[in-house]
């Protein structure tokens, strides 16, 4: 049995959790519900996110099971919350007993800011990577979808997360049940917009969308991610 926590708080980025919820979940749905996944926030009230959902905790920072998995999302709160000595020392002791931590966006903020994260090689959003980087005790890899640093995996902002989520489900529990959960979630990224460019057709008045791109306007694939594992 594996028990994921993971943490909300005012502010946090709604993609950053929800998305490797639904990767734990159907994990677990794929394994006779053998795992919990939990959310967990400093008091029981409802948290605001950070577009505006409202989500209510499961437990609390004083009465929770203990985790096998902290995740620690992003969002604008963590700004604030970076400074919230309760939260950064929860952290830091749930982090000393869970097996893996994790973190999405810029909840490496607070995973550096607790400590986990310090002297270890990370990654973040892309606008928070030289923020991160000037903190200083820390590697931040540009680019790169998700980092792993011994049991600590980080990733980039927001959809980055449910690629770490698969990774690390991957990692506990095989690779062939982590291809059948990204079935199950349907998880198979085909971006609109990345790989059609307008053009002018011959009619003024028309747009043609080409199917392939010219070769000067697809960009650089990014690294998918760094392990010391693997």
């Amino acid at each position: 049995m594996t028990t994921y926590g993971l943490l909300i708080f005012d502010g946090a980025e709604e993609l950053d959790f929800t998305g490797p919820w639904e990767v734990f979940t159907a994990s677990s749905m794929l394994r006779d519900h053998a795992d919990t996944a939990l959310l967990i926030a400093e008091r029981p009230d409802a948290v605001r996110c950070n577009k505006g959902m409202r989500v209510l905790p499961d437990h609390t920072l004083d009465d929770h099971p203990p985790l096998d998995v902290l995740l620690v999302p992003g969002g604008n709160g963590t700004r604030r919350e970076v400074s919230n000595p309760v939260l950064i020392d929860w952290i830091r002791e749930t982090a000393a007993d869970a097996a893996w931590t994790t973190s999405v966006c810029t909840g490496a903020l607070l995973l550096h800011e607790a400590g986990p994260a310090r002297g270890r090689r990370v990654a973040t959003h892309y606008q928070f990577e030289d923020a991160l980087r000037a903190r200083g005790e820390i590697t931040v890899v540009d680019d790169a979808r998700f980092v792993v640093d011994g049991n600590l995996v980080t990733s980039q902002g927001v959809s980055a997360g449910i690629d770490m989520a698969l990774w690390l489900i991957g990692s506990l529990h095989g690779r062939a049940h982590a291809r059948a959960v990204r079935r199950y979630i349907q998880y198979e990224p085909a971006p609109p917009y990345l790989a059609d460019e307008p053009v002018v057709a011959h009619d003024p008045g028309t747009v043609q969308l080409l199917a392939t791109p010219r070769p000067s306007a697809r960009p650089a694939p990014p690294r998918d991610h760094f392990s010391d594992t693997v």
